[in-house]
């Protein structure tokens, strides 16, 4: 018996991934690049194995910080042995509030993992236990890592 189409959870869950990967990785272009990705993987499933994923938002969730912690560490490698510096990111064409741009320049401080409990915590409004097992991790892990978190924002906000 199918749960969902996987048509639906892919409109369904498609923007909120993208949204994820984007503040874990802080491109737009590798985001895409990941769900899309993560899509692929989970429609290769054949119907049986998808049918048993029991919350597919939650196990793709979990694929998408997969990915982008392989993206991440990649990028990292990249870095340490190239020979000309990364560019800065472009800037955007439409102009955001200057709390908005704040609040981006300081998520670009925090680690990504950091990002990503901020952002499942705070964006997604998942509970620490739920977050724990998206990041692989104890729930008091996930409170140091909010607490962590926080603490480097109000630093480079200047709160």
């Amino acid at each position: 018996m199918r749960q969902r189409a996987p048509g639906d959870v892919y409109t369904r869950e498609y923007p909120g991934l993208v949204r994820l990967a984007y503040v874990t990785t802080g491109s737009l272009a590798a985001a895409e690049d990941v769900v899309q990705d993560v899509f692929a993987d989970w429609f290769r499933l054949d119907g049986t194995r998808r049918d048993e994923v029991r919350e597919p938002a939650a196990y793709l969730r979990r694929a998408v910080l997969s990915r982008c912690t392989s993206w991440v560490r990649r990028r990292i490698v990249e870095r340490k042995h190239a020979a000309v510096p990364a560019l800065a990111p472009p800037s955007p064409d439409v102009p955001v509030q200057a709390d908005i741009a704040a609040v981006r320049a300081a998520l670009r401080h925090l680690a990504p993992r950091q990002r990503a409990a901020v952002f499942l915590r705070y964006y997604l409004d998942l509970p620490e236990a739920q977050i724990a097992a998206e990041l692989a991790c104890r729930p008091g892990t996930v409170k140091s890592l909010l607490h962590r978190s926080l603490a480097t924002m109000k630093e480079v906000l200047g709160d």
